[in-house]
């Protein structure tokens, strides 16, 4: 054999991946970013007690981490107000995407997303044949209105909606996700990523029983908790699909360090109020200095402003490479008309100060 031989499906496939990470940028540019204000993460940190617990599993590294994921499960249930099995533990949400498009998708099976919306599922859904079908944003909102008509439409497995949204910041109070999954049709699983949900208003969040036979509700530690680098997420569901994630699952995915840090940081509510107050803070001072040059920050529901630079997709294009080459990481949606924005994550004093230097040189040299 010259080659490894791929399926025709894999074989078709892009050789891509849904994100260039700023490592890859910083080796190409041949220095380190001065503010990593790119990829969403918390440049708040993780909890001290997480920390702490991380630093005492160390030890116990050369031990596989529990594969039932036993003691996160139980306390994940218990602050939800469910039961152990409505509860999927994984390697973040982007893999436990991967694992849903795997049990639920085959070549030709119709999905509903929004043009423009966060990729990596489409990365899953198309890597197992799934055909993808797209509704546009309703101005900065993904559409739950023309997203239910689509799957109406096509009779879609799944329909993937972000609340909140990313790249946009946006958000729908929790009404009218129940208002939407009460309208599926029959055969359609609503996909709910709530990966912003620690950081958004109150009453974002639906009231919806975990049992709920056509929901799946998808959070993680990366955001609020600032465990990105763990990459532990988690999905909430009824009880028969989430005992079908073990048909398919990397049972030993969730290492010992990575559950000892979620539990600590799970526990830890007192920090995660903490949080908040500090990214409503650091939201002000973004908005402010967006406004200050010209811009127009996006009411934000997470820990990023989406800033509208006011003109096309070209113009904001240009101004993303110009603060890439002052040493500032940031990132921009991918589809027109959202492309018209630049998206900045929220960060401590130093970053947003760095931004702030940049930004006006950023703007001058794009034209």
């Amino acid at each position: 054999m010259k080659a490894p031989i791929l399926t025709p499906l894999a074989a078709s496939l892009p050789s891509t991946v849904p994100f260039t990470g700023p490592e890859t940028q910083e080796r190409r540019q041949g220095h380190p970013f001065i503010a990593r204000l790119g990829a969403n993460e918390s440049l708040f940190g993780p909890s001290p007690a997480a920390i702490k617990a991380m630093q005492s599993a160390a030890s116990e590294a050369w031990m596989y981490g529990d594969p039932e994921t036993h003691a996160l499960k139980a306390a994940l249930a218990q602050h939800h107000g469910c039961r152990p099995q409505n509860i999927v533990a994984g390697e973040g949400i982007d893999g436990l995407l991967g694992y849903l498009a795997r049990l639920l998708v085959e070549p030709g099976t119709p999905v509903v997303t929004s043009l423009g919306a966060y990729p990596t599922f489409n990365f899953h859904v198309a890597g197992y044949g799934g055909t993808l079908h797209r509704a546009p944003y309703n101005g900065d909102h993904e559409d739950p209105d023309a997203l239910l008509n689509l799957a109406r439409q096509t009779q879609a497995r799944m329909l993937y909606l972000a609340n909140p949204d990313n790249p946009m910041g946006s958000h729908h109070p929790g009404e009218t996700i129940s208002d939407l999954l009460a309208n599926l049709p029959e055969p359609t699983l609503l996909v709910l990523d709530e990966a912003y949900i620690d950081l958004a208003p109150e009453g974002t969040a639906p009231e919806i029983p975990a049992d709920t036979p056509n929901l799946i509700r998808f959070r993680t530690f990366s955001k609020a908790h600032g465990l990105a680098g763990l990459r532990v997420g988690y999905a909430i569901t009824s009880a028969p699909l989430a005992t079908a994630f073990d048909k398919v699952r990397n049972h030993f995915g969730l290492g010992r360090i990575a559950q000892a840090g979620a539990l600590a940081a799970l526990h830890d509510q007192a920090y995660l109020t903490e949080i908040r107050a500090k990214t409503a803070t650091a939201r002000t001072r973004l908005s402010a200095i967006a406004r200050a040059n010209g811009l127009i920050p996006l009411p934000s529901a997470t820990n990023f402003i989406t800033m509208d630079c006011t003109r096309d997709g070209n113009y904001a294009r240009r101004v993303l490479a110009e603060l890439l080459t002052r040493g500032i990481f940031v990132r921009m949606p991918g589809v027109a008309p959202l492309d018209r924005c630049i998206r900045v994550s929220l960060g401590d004093e130093a970053a947003l100060a760095a931004f702030q230097r940049a930004l006006p040189e950023a703007l001058k040299a794009a034209g």
